[in-house]
């Protein structure tokens, strides 16, 4: 059962905070203990502990019901009804969903690579010379929880701060928008794109 856009957002933004530090705190622990373990193990301990988990409860279930003499049955039966199979029109439109953007980023990586503007090149030459940066202080797992954090405490943040941080964010695009003239202007390709743009 796929999670809604809505449901999704109740989480991030903590609409419900018992229901969204279960998740966050779940996941997490799983992340961290990556971290430190193999793949492998995180799987075998995590599967064992809810195993665990079900057992005791299960056993409990079947004392409670010996002695108050019920015929409750399984205590699980809700969960064993449930049909978990992948919906195959939902299947496909995730798949069609994700070769369009992967489609959309190959054609974006090859217009940048084979330098069809030479800005957007050099900006896109200025982030990899910072990811090599970034790459030789954190391994990708450290990149990925940083990351999950980020999305569960970056919205709420920006939802409670929204008018200063939007103040913030206009005074970088306009610095941004201020300095990438300059470099369209000192650049000769950039000039000419410029005066093609202006006579179209």
């Amino acid at each position: 059962m796929a999670l809604k856009r809505e449901e999704m957002e109740a989480l991030i933004y903590w609409r419900d905070p018992k229901k969204s530090g279960i998740v966050f705190g779940s996941i997490l622990v799983i992340l961290l203990s990556l971290a430190y373990l193999s793949l492998i193990s995180v799987v075998a301990y995590v599967s064992l502990l809810t195993l665990f988990g079900t057992i005791v409860f299960r056993v409990y279930k079947s004392v409670l019901q010996a002695v108050q003499k019920t015929s409750d049955g399984h205590p699980f039966k809700e969960f064993l009804d449930l049909e978990l199979t992948l919906p195959q029109d939902k299947v496909r439109e995730f798949t069609d969903t994700a070769v369009t953007h992967i489609n959309a980023a190959v054609a974006e990586l090859r217009r940048l690579f084979l330098v069809e503007d030479m800005v957007d090149s050099i900006k896109f030459a200025v982030l990899l010379w910072c990811l090599t940066y970034i790459g030789a202080l954190f391994n990708g797992l450290t990149l990925v929880i940083l990351g999950f954090v980020a999305l569960f405490t970056v919205p709420k943040v920006y939802e409670n701060n929204k008018t200063s941080i939007d103040a913030y964010l206009d005074i970088g695009r306009s610095k941004i928008a201020e300095i990438t003239s300059k470099v369209k202007a000192a650049i000769p390709i950039g000039k000419k794109d410029a005066d093609k743009e202006k006579d179209q």
